[in-house]
């Protein structure tokens, strides 16, 4: 018996970033509110979300992270539930961590069209 995590033969893909960004949509679409600039300056707003998990299509394991977006906003801010939901829409999914990136900076540039945007992983 071997201890090897590898196995040869054994699919390590993920599923595509276009189909987990639509299934992400549907199981919880991220929403925003109109933001009012009323002073001069950027206006940074910092999200943190310390419980996410995906399953890693390596080890079919649980991957768990930290990921924290700051923002400066435009004319929409991200309404904070819709996106704890949204990190939590990922737990069943295959998905590598620079994937998942990839896909909440795209979603949250699409629904919220920042004037700048920060993402990282902890």
């Amino acid at each position: 018996m071997s201890n090897q995590l590898y196995k040869e033969g054994q699919d390590y893909t993920q599923v595509d970033l276009a189909e987990i960004r639509k299934t992400l949509k549907e199981r919880a679409p991220l929403e925003t509110f109109g933001f009012e600039e009323i002073s001069e300056g950027e206006h940074w707003v910092s999200i943190s979300s310390p419980e996410f998990t995906a399953i890693c299509p390596f080890s079919d394991w649980p991957d768990f992270g930290s990921v924290t977006i700051e923002y400066v906003p435009s004319d929409q801010c991200l309404e904070l539930k819709s996106f704890k939901l949204y990190i939590n829409a990922f737990r069943d999914l295959k998905i590598f961590h620079e994937s998942v990136t990839e896909v909440i900076f795209a979603d949250f540039l699409k629904w919220c069209s920042p004037r700048r945007l920060k993402l990282w992983w902890i």
